[in-house]
């Protein structure tokens, strides 16, 4: 018998050592979090065999699935102390003592609950359900491979292009019943540039106030340079104007001054101490109003002001939300989330020119729902502009795919990532 413990920072390198060094069939004897990240105790009882790699383990896999069903038992016990707690004491309240009886003595609710313990069990369940997702996920790309090896083929060429998870899935069951593998990605291309939203008419073209939004760094005043500049190339500059709620970035309002100076257009300044309304009130005759954002932290109270100035129904600004194809996915996320309050009409993709991947900004366009409005790929005022073409973005996608195919690893713990998504979900 063999015994070896691991250390490493997360639960995904630790169970990929114990993979590399005793093989598929070790078995996790113990997990725990100790000061930089994990330890995994493993247990290999026979002498160690080429691995078979994608070997299912139906008794492994129903093990592992009875121990979720555990650990959600205990968070919803962990969930309830405080009324069960409670529930007690009326019930001893209810029991009056005859006379004379002294009562027995009652510990308080909070001896019952101590924080610490409550946060340790919390912390070793977390670890257990995370090496469980990262075991059901392993298991599970075992699986589709042997039973399903072409949705597996499939499922690799969706991960080169670095579509999250959820959308890949939902793809490939538009797929399944397809028996050629050539037919079913051209198909699945197909559905993926279906699902890719893009704004039906040019923001533009229907006029109003339109305001850009999003994470600083992303390029908004530069595509409201590009945007305004379109405009007054193709109908002249008497008809609009451009706002700045940027009181914070040094430059920013001189920046905006020189394109006023240059597309001879007027730019004012928004006081953040008046109403919205008040501040646009002497551009309420131009056809089209650009307003250019601050970018500020989610924490910052300016932010929350500055949303709610956007999502005032007497103003009826369309608001769209500047994504760079360049951040990352849990960046890209962050951004919609604390934007979506002011009510999004779309969002605008920039940086195309600079990004290695499409995957993760067309996942959070597909999976919010977000039309896409204008495609920025470049410095240059107008001519890096363009409308978006589902298909072509598309094909962008795919030639920008990774030269390499994914590792086991990886896909495993894609997987592992669908498990996740779908307990928190049920949670």
């Amino acid at each position: 018998m063999q015994v070896k413990r691991f250390f490493a920072a997360d639960m995904r390198i630790a169970m990929k050592m114990v993979r590399d060094e005793l093989g598929a069939d070790a078995a996790i004897v113990g997990n725990r979090r100790v000061a930089g990240g994990v330890e995994l105790t493993a247990v290999l009882d026979y002498p160690m065999e080429p691995a078979t790699p994608h070997r299912a383990n139906p008794a492994l896999e129903a093990e592992l699935r009875k121990t979720q069903a555990r650990i959600a038992s205990a968070h919803a016990e962990l969930s309830q102390p405080v009324a069960a707690q409670a529930a007690k004491n009326r019930q001893v309240q209810d029991e009056k003592p005859a006379a004379g009886t002294a009562l027995p003595e009652q510990k308080p609710a909070s001896a019952a609950l101590d924080p610490r313990a409550l946060e340790a069990m919390y912390s070793e369940l977390h670890g257990l359900r995370e090496l469980i997702e990262v075991q059901l996920g392993s298991i599970a790309w075992g699986q589709e491979q042997s039973r399903r090896p072409q949705q597996a083929g499939l499922w690799r060429k969706l991960q080169r292009i670095g579509l999250p998870a959820e959308q890949s899935r939902s793809l490939l069951e538009k797929v399944s019943t397809i028996d050629d593998p050539r037919q079913a990605w051209r198909m699945l291309l197909a559905h993926l540039a279906q699902s890719i939203k893009v704004s039906k008419v040019e923001p533009l073209e229907q006029g109003g106030v339109i305001a850009l939004v999003g994470m600083a760094g992303v390029g908004k005043t530069t595509t409201l340079a590009k945007l305004a500049a379109r405009y007054v190339l193709k109908y002249g500059s008497q008809n609009i104007a451009v706002a700045s709620m940027d009181n914070y970035r040094i430059g920013a309002q001189e920046q905006l001054k020189t394109l006023g100076r240059i597309l001879d257009i007027p730019v004012v300044q928004i006081d953040p101490s008046q109403p919205l309304s008040k501040s646009l009130a002497p551009l309420a005759r131009k056809r089209v109003v650009l307003i250019d954002t601050a970018g500020l932290p989610a924490s910052d109270p300016m932010l929350r002001m500055q949303l709610e100035a956007l999502s005032d129904k007497g103003i009826q600004s369309k608001n769209y939300l500047v994504l760079a194809a360049t951040s990352q996915s849990q960046v890209l996320k962050a951004s919609w989330h604390n934007y979506r309050r002011c009510g999004l009409a779309g969002c605008i993709l920039t940086k195309l020119d600079e990004a290695g991947s499409l995957g993760d900004v067309l996942g959070l366009t597909i999976g919010q729902h977000l039309p896409i409005a204008y495609l920025g790929d470049g410095p240059r005022i107008p001519d890096d502009l363009h409308l978006p073409r589902s298909h072509q973005l598309v094909s962008r996608a795919v030639s920008l795919q990774a030269g390499e195919a994914p590792s086991e690893e990886a896909m495993a713990d894609m997987f592992a990532g669908l498990y996740s998504n779908a307990s928190r979900q049920a949670g």
